[in-house]
């Protein structure tokens, strides 16, 4: 039996490590730290390209888990269907909450209050008064909610928001209150102040902020990208921002890293972060309880958490 284990993280500096496996440190090098046909727990390279993350896929023949360091999974969905029947797919989840749901909150206040009109205007020396609106009072509006979006409910708490409506792809109810069916988009979209996306990137959602979506959205409202660039028509949202209609808050891009030359750069009422939330001083002691827990379960042959899909198993 294969008893390799894969880390992006070296071994020992990971405590309570289970003994047993053997641990090759792997970070996406051009050369393997061993034969992949010998890896029996893959956890992949954090914030990779997704070629240099499936690189190695096509030869782990004995391969059970596949664990993401991401919330998302679509970076190594090109590589499963080199993998054996009966692989494990897990995801972050419970890693990027805390960092994803402050950097969602610092998005939407900077935009809102201005932050990037004082910072250009400190840079000349002026001062640049003025009324701006503010997040208390304003309809929120959370599509994809999952453990990102309850996060950022969180924290959107203590900001006095109007309302929170929550969008997700099945209809579910909560403590908080009830989760809507993405079919009710169309009528939420023009109640929201401030749209938030952080939904995973699936063929359902891709390109779900499209011209309908947006064209629905009211007059000033602020559309926030923490998911996934893809989820959002680029083309289409370049045409709104254009008119002054509607604004943006962005994380992540389509494409992604945006060229010198990208006309998103210069679109008006846009804000752009190059894709950093979850890469914080938060990450690595989350990452590295969730490995510590996933192996442990895994030597003990316990449920793993954060079971996203298992190669050959019916979806019906």
């Amino acid at each position: 039996m294969t008893a390799d284990v894969w880390l992006p993280i070296p071994p020992d500096e990971i405590d309570g490590l289970p003994e047993g496996p053997d641990y090759r440190f792997w970070n996406g090098g051009e050369d393997f730290p061993a034969d992949p046909a010998d890896c029996a727990f893959y956890v992949v390279p954090y914030m990779k390209p997704s070629p240099l993350c499936v690189r190695p896929m096509g030869r782990m023949s004995n391969v059970r888990v596949v664990q993401t360091l991401s919330a998302g999974i679509d970076h190594v969905e090109p590589g499963l269907g080199h993998l054996p029947a009966g692989v494990r797919l897990c995801n972050a989840r419970g890693v990027h909450e805390a960092s994803t749901g402050e950097l969602t909150l610092a998005l939407i206040l900077a935009s809102l209050r201005g932050i990037p009109d004082f910072v250009r205007a400190q840079d000349r020396g002026e001062w640049l008064g003025g009324f701006r609106p503010a997040l208390a009072d304003k309809n929120v509006l959370i599509v994809g909610y999952g453990s990102i979006g309850e996060a950022i409910e969180d924290r959107l708490v203590p900001f006095e928001v109007a309302r929170v409506a929550r969008v997700a792809r099945s209809e579910r109810t909560t403590a908080r209150g009830p989760v809507h069916p993405l079919t009710e988009l169309p009528a939420l979209l023009p109640e929201a102040d401030v749209v938030i996306l952080s939904t995973p990137l699936t063929e359902t959602t891709r390109g779900l902020a499209g011209a309908d979506f947006l064209s629905r959205m009211k007059d000033g409202a602020l559309l926030v990208n923490v998911a996934r660039g893809p989820v959002v028509d680029t083309k289409a949202l370049l045409a709104e921002l254009e008119t002054g209609r509607i604004t943006a808050a962005l994380d992540v891009t389509d494409p992604e890293p945006l060229a010198r030359e990208h006309p998103l750069w210069r679109a008006p009422g846009v804000l752009i972060s190059p894709h950093v939330g979850g890469p914080t001083s938060a990450f690595l002691p989350r990452a590295k309880r969730l490995l510590v827990d996933q192996l442990n379960r895994y030597v003990n042959r316990e449920p793993l958490r954060n079971v996203i899909l298992t190669t050959g198993a019916s979806t019906d």
